[in-house]
């Protein structure tokens, strides 16, 4: 019998790739979206600070840093828009390839035929979240209704920059000169996890953020390397950041437009498990229910 490939099309994902996939142009492509990135949001800082008094300015910076307001939240999705743009330029200049090519065929199709169960899913464990005496209500129905309709196009640029950054380039850029799993699903959620780790908010406890992160990237990136393309990795990664930011968050932490949040000391690690355990069930179910839908 001939061996049948785990991911038979890794191949065809990372095809783009192949051409322009050496060591030293992906390590050049991932120092130039970094480089790129932090310039445009710099960029776009300063202009706005010239725009506005200094305590507006400085009023506003602050609401980002949590993003525990609206605005503040917007503003905070709003800085992945460069991260898009840094990616779209490192693989134009770069490496001389479409930014279609970092998507994959069929990626609508297959983010439409996710998204809505896995939303639904998202939407049917709420009432239980609720019942917890540590959730409570936060921002009025009224003013999510009000932001939605630029804050849910904001996110969905968010999650797009992350999976085209992490699951797109460095996936593609890694499976194009590697069949392993160390090279294109690891080595990228491993680079994922250490920027979600936040000791800021979470104290010691940093480690378990970074390592859901961590999982939740290798679950993104078996996703695309199952379906040929990021769809499935943006549904999984929309529900779930859906679920964080408008439905039930964490206080303090993005929490800005958040119907309810969950008020609990994030740096005790006895208050944080139980949730820490909760999501990340979740995290598998939804990997689970997206192979289900997509039958892959």
């Amino acid at each position: 019998m001939i061996p049948v490939a785990p991911y038979p099309r890794l191949s065809q994902f990372s095809a783009p790739a192949r051409d322009s996939a050496e060591i030293w142009r992906t390590f050049a492509g991932v120092i130039g979206i970094a480089v790129l990135y932090m310039a445009f949001v710099f960029g776009a800082l300063s202009a706005i600070a010239k725009m506005m008094s200094e305590f507006e300015f400085a009023r506003l910076v602050a609401g980002m840093v949590g993003a525990s307001t609206p605005i503040g939240l917007s503003m905070t999705l709003a800085t992945f828009i460069p991260m898009l743009m840094a990616a779209w330029l490192v693989a134009k200049i770069l490496h001389g390839r479409d930014f279609s090519t970092l998507i994959g065929r069929g990626a609508l199709h297959d983010f439409l035929r996710v998204s809505a169960p896995l939303l639904l899913l998202v939407f049917l464990m709420m009432p239980l979240s609720l019942l917890n005496p540590d959730v409570g209500a936060a921002t009025p129905f009224s003013v999510l209704l009000r932001w939605l309709p630029a804050a849910l196009p904001l996110l969905l640029l968010q999650i797009t920059a992350e999976e085209v950054v992490f699951r797109g380039y460095l996936l593609q850029q890694l499976g194009a000169r590697s069949t392993r799993p160390l090279a294109w699903m690891v080595l990228p959620s491993v680079l994922f996890g250490v920027l979600h780790y936040a000791p800021g908010d979470f104290g010691a406890n940093a480690i378990w953020p970074a390592l859901w992160a961590f999982v939740f990237g290798c679950l993104a990136a078996d996703l695309t390397a199952r379906t040929g393309n990021l769809g499935a990795a943006l549904a999984m990664h929309f529900a779930t950041n859906f679920s964080s930011i408008f439905l039930v968050g964490l206080y303090g932490n993005l929490d800005g437009l958040a119907l309810y949040t969950l008020v609990i000391n994030s740096r005790d690690f006895a208050s944080l498990a139980p949730y820490l355990a909760t999501d990340f069930a979740a995290m598998l179910v939804s990997w689970l229910l997206a192979r289900l839908m997509l039958r892959v």
